[in-house]
């Protein structure tokens, strides 16, 4: 019998990298090469699971893990290496980490379509085929690093069904062509998309020590996971991702639906390259989906917005970004996204509706917006840093703080000044012009779900 790559140690031992698996999976052609593979990765676990002299209770729990979920693995007498609390990232960390919540058969959509269970821990969330106790590779996400979190409704369905998107950090702005070919895009989680119906849960669908309390609020299955995903990112200390719906209220398209005629459309379609897809004006910012890669471009890293090729029935959209992102090759986001194909009707209702209204065609206005963007930024690194710290006052404040406050105070008062001497009668005069008064009027509210007040706990 030819050999077989082992897979679920290699699952083990490269969890938090995806990428590596893959590798091996493409280099594994010859029955001496996979050998090879499979005897690095045992060997690679052997020296993992002996690196600490630690046997605490961590660690057995650890042994039992790796015993009921990899029972080939042999797990040697040192057994796990961690007895406090999980690390940020990865497979490994994971397996540590007690599930407190399990739904099952949901259908996911990106990174990979397929049904898979969805467990809740403290730290984390990931996703397991069914019947199985094997953590998908590429597919485990920490609370900490997700950035942004929406909750939409999937266009061109006849059955109403919505999609939760759950960006990770790093993983939704533009990167650009010449930094994948110089080999300069990093290894990062794809954003994580799954679909549910407009209906209840599924009875044995819901499992784990929190069933009980998710059960009170699963009416249906958008009420269960916006009190599971909101609960579970405040309970691992990410208070600045917000699920965030899209609301007709703020934008909506004109063009109606033929599936459902009577409910207002709040996408649009438009065309990134050759792809098709959807774009969702949303409070945060400008999404496009669903097709890979999906993209995310946030208010404040938007320096202006501009129309090109407007013709009787169709016009594109560029949109200009701000690419100092720290930490990040120079040149590795795009400069500038097009949109082509969006539909004539439309452009009253983004242009106003939405440019206009974040001031998004005046370029000075840009100057706020990364002033807000680099005082919240370091806001979340300070927070990393000390868990206890707040707003920060006059005197903790940082110069970073002081620097973005003294550049957003005085683009406000030139906002104020500028309104005292608006002309109604002059309006679309100028490309420049537009409110921007109810800019932090629009800047969305959080979904929360109900029982927001029951975290996942063990209740056993």
């Amino acid at each position: 019998m030819a050999a077989q790559l082992d897979l679920q140690t290699l699952g083990v031992v490269f969890g938090s990298r995806p990428d590596i698996v893959a590798g091996i999976q493409q280099a594994a052609d010859t029955p001496a090469r996979t050998t090879l593979f499979n005897n690095i990765a045992s060997y690679v676990y052997e020296q993992l699971a002996s690196a600490s002299d630690q046997n605490g209770p961590a660690s057995k729990r650890r042994r039992v893990d790796v015993a009921q979920n990899y029972p080939h693995v042999q797990a040697n007498g040192h057994g796990s290496t961690n007895s406090g609390p999980p690390p940020a990232s990865g497979t490994d960390a994971a397996l540590t980490d007690p599930v407190l919540l399990e739904i099952k058969d949901v259908s996911v959509a990106a990174p990979q379509r397929k049904k898979y269970d969805l467990c809740f821990t403290r730290n984390f969330l990931y996703a397991r085929a069914p019947g199985t106790s094997a953590l998908v590779p590429g597919m485990v996400y920490p609370w900490k690093d997700i950035e942004h979190a929406f909750y939409l409704p999937v266009p061109d369905k006849s059955q109403v069904q919505y999609n939760y998107v759950l960006l990770p950090r790093d993983s939704y702005l533009p990167v650009a062509k010449q930094a994948v070919a110089n080999g300069d895009k990093q290894q990062v989680l794809e954003p994580l998309v799954f679909t549910v119906p407009a209906t209840a849960p599924k009875p044995g669908s819901i499992a784990g020590p929190s069933a009980k309390t998710a059960e009170a609020v699963s009416d249906t299955y958008s009420s269960l996971f916006h009190w599971a995903l909101t609960t579970s990112l405040r309970s691992a200390g990410n208070h600045a991702c917000q699920l965030i719906a899209s609301d007709p209220k703020l934008f909506h398209s004109v063009v109606r639906q033929s599936h459902r005629p009577n409910e207002k459309a709040v996408h649009v379609k438009a065309f990134r390259g050759s792809k098709d897809g959807f774009l969702f004006f949303l409070p945060t910012g400008i999404l496009w989906g669903f097709k890979k890669p999906l993209l995310f471009l946030p208010l404040e890293r938007i320096v202006a917005v501009s129309y090109t090729n407007v013709l009787r029935t169709t016009f594109n959209m560029v949109v200009e970004l701000d690419t100092d992102i720290p930490g990040s090759a120079p040149g590795a986001i795009e400069k500038e996204v097009e949109f082509g194909m969006l539909d004539q009707e439309d452009y009253q209702g983004i242009d106003e509706n939405y440019v206009r209204r974040h001031g998004l065609a005046d370029r000075s206005m840009a100057e706020q917006r990364k002033a807000k963007r680099e005082l919240a930024e370091n806001k979340r690194n300070a927070a990393g840093q000390d868990p206890a710290a707040g707003e920060g006052d006059g005197e903790t404040m940082t110069e970073l703080e002081r620097a973005a406050r003294e550049a957003e105070q005085r683009l406000q008062d030139e906002e104020d000044e500028m309104e005292e001497d608006y002309d109604p009668g002059s309006e679309g005069e100028s490309e420049g012009e537009g409110s921007s008064s109810d800019e932090d009027d629009e800047d969305g509210e959080a979904v929360d779900g109900d029982g927001g007040e029951n975290d996942l706990e063990d209740e056993g």
